[in-house]
């Protein structure tokens, strides 16, 4: 994104642009303000302004990869559909750098992350759930995509694998050393496919 030129119109989506803009080229840990500012050519306060902190800045960041996720074309069937739904959000949150640790942690009441809430909710509540048993689910498969994700976005930045063959002791620990092949990292997309099977059951 080139800096904003004299007479251009600065607004809240064009600062939170800018801002998905340096996630993807830097990381989460150089998103700031400041930085947003300087990438825009504009002055600290003009993007407080419109996002007042960074932390609300990132929470509308989050709420823009949220955004992102297409909710046409969906399965009919609702058991499908809230598997379809939880892939979807998946691909999302890899489709930025840091998407998973953007997300986590905020809660944005805002019109991405309710559109995709109320389509999973939904799905869940016509596969038969009750209402706590649908709200619960769909935190289970948010918190669960969302750990997951975040694992496979850092996995090149924490040698896991290294580190278990190095922690793991057949006398001190026999279990986790006879599954110690399962616990590295890799095979993301299988995990997630059993955990979301695991999380959703028959349903």
């Amino acid at each position: 994104m080139t800096k904003t030129q004299q007479g251009d119109r600065l607004d809240p989506a064009t600062v939170i642009r800018a801002g998905l803009d340096l996630l993807d080229e830097k990381g989460l840990d150089a998103v700031t303000t400041r930085a947003v500012a300087d990438r825009l050519g504009v002055r600290i306060n003009t993007v407080q302004w419109h996002v007042k902190t960074k932390a609300r800045m990132i929470e509308l960041m989050a709420d823009a990869v949220i955004g992102e996720i297409p909710l046409t074309d969906l399965p009919a069937d609702p058991a499908d559909r809230a598997r379809e739904l939880a892939r979807r959000f998946r691909r999302g949150l890899l489709s930025h750098r840091d998407g998973a640790a953007l997300v986590v942690g905020t809660y944005a009441a805002e019109p991405g992350t309710l559109r995709f809430a109320e389509a999973l909710v939904e799905a869940l509540l016509k596969c038969g759930l009750g209402d706590r048993e649908a709200a619960w689910t769909s935190w289970a498969v948010v918190y669960f995509a969302l750990g997951l994700t975040q694992e496979e976005q850092a996995v090149d930045q924490r040698p896991l694998g290294d580190i278990l063959a190095r922690a793991i002791s057949g006398t001190t620990h026999p279990a986790l050393h006879r599954v110690a092949g399962h616990l590295a990292p890799g095979a993301f997309e299988e995990r997630f496919e059993f955990g979301v099977d695991a999380i959703l059951g028959g349903r």
